[in-house]
């Protein structure tokens, strides 16, 4: 079976944080701290972008795995946030790399899902033998119109995944997904800024797939007991932790894969970060669940085996946490400035 040979995340260096966003709006930050659990989150800077925020994840994952790029077949990279509308954001990071011109490059979108479709393409391709090596990416520069309480939450980063069957530092034994259309979130063509229907967003979106795609991965032969870690996607920190409950997942195994209190939701990017910081730190033979949900909505849900090769590699490339406690925080005008977000002016680009 396929598996990650190499993995890497990029997290930019500011933050903001919560109290000072809820400073300027006039809100309680004790109540939206405690509402979300974020105290603060990552913030791309006016020359990031989810393509350069892949581009690092990339490399990282590059050093890890130690192979030449032009053995890479395929790059797909999940986003909403891709910085063009009609342009490729994978053939960028594909250039990028070294990993062009011999490959099938693409870019996916699916809400925060997108980044774990990326990664179902490229095992599908890597164990047909249609290709050697897939890249798959998910990585956002989250928006969060002024105001609204995706705000606190919006954060930026992303994590990288090279897949293959030689070398693999942990092994996906299988995965299960479960999608159906409920309007939870959206973004039209040309608008700003997601609207968001405030009564889909637990119930029959998140927890609905989430927990149902993890059964439906766990019905093929698994028990929860199995796993000693859980990654589930994060858009706070609250939610997680409702669905390990309503499973019966004990907290602690949930710890390790949750950043978004400390970095915010980083959309496609947010379970594979989760994800890539649990390889961090797992044990060879220790077994990871790890299920997405993207919003419109669907889940992912996959069974990871840590393998021998992952203390030989874990040191070759920054880890997850030295991003995380990399970091230097702004005001509020310096976070509208990095993000575009004063009509008239573009942040700088």
């Amino acid at each position: 079976m396929a598996g990650i040979v190499g993995y890497g995340a990029y997290i930019p260096l500011y933050r903001i944080k919560s109290e000072e966003i809820a400073r300027v709006w006039g809100e309680d930050p004790n109540r939206i701290i405690k509402g979300l659990g974020i105290k603060e989150k990552a913030v791309a800077n006016v020359d990031e972008d989810t393509a350069t925020i892949a581009v690092e994840a990339s490399r990282n994952a590059l050093k890890r795995a130690g192979i030449n790029p032009k053995d890479i077949g395929a790059v797909y990279i999940g986003s909403e946030s891709h910085p063009y509308a009609v342009k490729s954001t994978a053939s960028i990071v594909a250039e990028a790399i070294g990993a062009t011109p011999e490959l099938n490059a693409a870019d996916l979108e699916f809400a925060c899902r997108a980044g774990t479709s990326a990664l179902i393409m490229s095992l599908a391709l890597v164990n047909s033998n249609m290709i050697k090596y897939g890249l798959a990416i998910g990585a956002d520069t989250a928006q969060g119109r002024p105001g609204d309480a995706l705000e606190y939450s919006a954060g930026s980063g992303g994590a990288a995944f090279i897949i293959g069957k030689d070398n693999v530092v942990a092994e996906v034994e299988d995965y299960y997904s479960f999608t159906t259309d409920t309007p939870d979130f959206w973004r039209r063509e040309k608008a700003d800024y997601p609207s968001h229907g405030g009564r889909f967003t637990g119930e029959p979106a998140y927890f609905k797939h989430v927990i149902n795609a993890t059964k439906g991965l766990l019905e093929k032969g698994y028990n929860l007991n199995d796993f000693d870690y859980v990654v589930f996607h994060q858009p706070n920190a609250k939610f997680p932790k409702a669905a390990a409950k309503k499973l019966g997942i004990p907290l602690e195994k949930i710890e390790l894969g949750l950043l978004t209190p400390v970095i915010g939701n980083t959309y496609s990017g947010a379970s594979l970060v989760g994800l890539a910081n649990v390889l961090d730190h797992a044990k060879p033979g220790e077994k990871i669940l790890l299920t997405s949900f993207g919003s419109g909505a669907g889940s992912d849900s996959f069974a990871i085996v840590v393998k021998e090769r992952i203390d030989e590699v874990r040191d070759k490339a920054l880890k997850v946490m030295d991003y995380v406690n990399r970091k230097k925080y702004i005001d509020y005008a310096t976070y509208v400035k990095m993000r575009g977000k004063l009509k008239g002016f573009n942040g700088g680009h």
